[in-house]
């Protein structure tokens, strides 16, 4: 699933398009596509892991969930994957095998933007509250959880944790208050890291845990185990890194 870097970089290369009239739609996402033609791209938002096109009377919220993805200017995947289809007197965008739905542009006032790990609204002090609020929740868990960490998906997690010497499985109530703020930041500084690697296409030669096998440390062999109430994928070392 992209994380909340991969979904700037998307915004970046949608951009173009803002302010510009969509000519045709396209797609068998579960609204009617023939109302877009003629309408003005108002606007290009991300929050996390979702990208809202926005228009004057309505939005749409796009999420590429496991397997989505998108192209700009070619049609690059058979109609049969394609969720949405934009077309502009520029060139058009794309979005395959994602979640594409319809919305009120009253829910973008609904959303805690200072949850956006990625955002100049992102508020450190509001996400170390909600980190005291659930103090039996282990810290591989509050990661992910996209009302506290929106954005930060299981490469972060994974990466976070091993630089700040955080077992996945601790309990966000165990954690040292200084170990709690170094959490927070450290999760805001790598997912910047993360989108200078994306960007120049480098991200996988940076892991250091993610997907490996030894601890780049002490050598010790890693330990690979499914995490938390969502059990996901952890990837870590039991000596570099403490369980509270």
């Amino acid at each position: 699933m992209p994380e909340g870097p991969s979904i700037l970089l998307m915004k970046e290369d949608l951009q173009k398009f803002a302010g510009k009239k969509v000519m045709t739609a396209s797609g068998d996402s579960n609204f009617e596509k023939a109302p877009l033609e003629g309408e003005i791209l108002r606007e290009i938002k991300t929050f996390g892991k979702q990208t809202y096109l926005v228009f004057d009377e309505f939005a749409i919220r796009i999420h590429l969930l496991m397997f989505g993805s998108y192209s700009v200017n070619g049609h690059t995947k058979p109609d049969k994957n394609l969720r949405l289809g934009l077309e502009f007197k520029t060139g058009g965008m794309y979005f395959y095998t994602c979640n594409v739905t319809l919305v009120d542009p009253e829910l973008l006032l609904k959303i805690d933007w200072e949850a956006d790990i990625m955002s100049e609204e992102w508020n450190p002090k509001k996400t170390e509250q909600k980190l005291g609020s659930n103090s039996k929740m282990m810290v591989c868990d509050a990661l992910m959880n996209q009302d506290i960490f929106s954005g930060v998906g299981n490469i972060i997690k994974n990466e976070v944790l091993f630089r700040i010497g955080i077992q996945p499985e601790s309990l966000i109530g165990n954690l040292p208050p200084k170990k709690v703020k170094e959490l927070i930041a450290e999760a805001q500084k790598y997912s910047f890291d993360f989108l200078e690697w994306k960007r120049e296409s480098v991200l996988k030669k940076h892991w250091q845990v993610y997907s490996k096998k030894i601890c780049p440390i002490c050598g010790q062999k890693l330990i690979k185990k499914n995490t938390g109430l969502g059990k996901r994928s952890s990837f870590y070392c039991d000596k570099d890194q403490k369980l509270y």
